[in-house]
């Protein structure tokens, strides 16, 4: 199995602030369409499919892998990614939260497995050596903050 996580602050000195309100609303925007929050060309393909109360289902292609996922909204705290289709089993979760300090901080974490490979095998070790690395979901959560402050500045999502 696959475990990963990865925390940073929201608001780091020397960048324009995010509200909760605002990372919010740039979590959902990413659940609703990654093309926007991935890097150009990575996501060629992200359809919301479905809706509900508290979720939707999404189909996309990210990395030339077909996937299909549950998302659920946890009240401005939490977006579950279910994974229902593609090469990962499990779970990945972005999670807002104030540390002790009263700042606010994007979490990741997740707990996977690979379809159809050997549980703690080597494809499994190398998506978890990825998944640690400095390319890996860090780095995602620094992204969609980046990208959170373009879509506030331009207008496009809550001021």
């Amino acid at each position: 199995m696959i475990y990963s996580t990865a925390t940073v602050a929201v608001n780091p000195d020397g960048e324009h602030p995010l509200t909760r309100q605002q990372a919010w609303a740039g979590l959902v925007r990413k659940a609703r369409d990654a093309r926007l929050f991935l890097p150009p060309g990575l996501c060629t393909r992200c359809e919301v499919v479905e809706e509900g109360a508290g979720h939707i289902v999404r189909e996309a292609t990210i990395g030339g892998q077909e996937l299909r996922e549950i998302i659920s909204f946890d009240d401005a705290q939490k977006v579950s990614f279910f994974q229902a289709g593609g090469p990962r089993e499990g779970v990945i979760v972005n999670e807002l939260f104030e540390d002790a300090g009263g700042a606010l901080q994007l979490r990741f974490y997740c707990y996977l497995g690979l379809r159809g490979k050997t549980p703690g095998g080597a494809e499994e070790q190398a998506e978890q050596a990825l998944m640690d690395s400095e390319n890996g979901y860090r780095s995602a959560l620094l992204s969609t903050l980046g990208r959170t402050r373009a879509l506030v500045a331009q207008g496009r999502l809550p001021v």
